[in-house]
């Protein structure tokens, strides 16, 4: 697996320059990890399945989901693939590579509407992303692997359902979709949750206290139904 891996890379380097590479490949891979992992939640609500672990009960039309992916479209382009050039210099002076060997795994870091947002927050969380890659000047394939990680992250945290196989019952302090959800839901009141992965912070400053009387709530009212069963 290794040297099939290892084969592949040696024709990528050879047949596309570290700009390509760099840039061209990042987004490729952002897009690609984007759609293929957020697609199937469109689906999901499209054809009804596994309602019973939607979070919240409405649905959305098909022409918001296209209005959506749209903008998504317009967005990623504009803004998005712009960010990656403009970064490619500072990369490179942090000393990043795409040259072989590959890095050994132990240095490598393991919804759609999750980038459905104003053209100002997407440019901010895009720089907040890459500037830890950035500043360890990594192996491109090392900041691939970060842009999927951090694209599955967000895609799960907005992708509206809570399945039993959520992250977020395995990972200590892994807020996940029901925690980021509940944030939403109470954008326009300025409170409430607001970590879109680790809920140590909320925890902390008592912000997730309507969050957890919450689902204390659904606890004790789905503990009655179960005894009126």
């Amino acid at each position: 697996m290794a040297s099939l891996l290892e084969s592949s890379w040696q024709y990528m380097i050879t047949n596309f320059s570290d700009f390509q590479l760099s840039c061209l490949g990042s987004f490729i891979v952002h897009e690609s990890v984007f759609f293929l992992s957020g697609l199937p939640f469109v689906l999901l609500e499209r054809l009804g399945f596994l309602t019973k672990y939607k979070i919240q009960a409405k649905t959305n039309t098909p022409a918001a989901q296209l209005k959506c992916i749209m903008r998504l479209l317009l967005y990623h382009f504009c803004i998005n693939l712009p960010v990656i050039l403009v970064s490619y210099p500072v990369f490179k002076l942090m000393g990043m590579r795409s040259s072989l060997p590959l890095p050994p795994w132990y240095a490598t870091p393991f919804g759609l509407t999750s980038e459905y947002a104003h053209p100002a927050e997407i440019l901010f969380l895009g720089f907040a992303t890459i500037v830890g890659p950035a500043i360890t000047g990594p192996h491109v394939l090392t900041l691939w692997l970060w842009i999927s990680l951090r694209v599955l992250e967000t895609v799960e945290a907005h992708c509206g359902y809570h399945f039993p196989w959520s992250p977020s019952h395995f990972i200590p302090l892994y807020g996940g979709s029901d925690f980021h959800d509940y944030h939403h839901r109470l954008l326009y009141t300025k409170s409430g949750n607001y970590s879109s992965t680790f809920v140590h912070m909320d925890w902390m400053f008592g912000t997730d206290n309507g969050y957890r009387k919450l689902k204390a709530m659904k606890t004790t009212e789905a503990e009655a139904e179960s005894k009126q069963m």
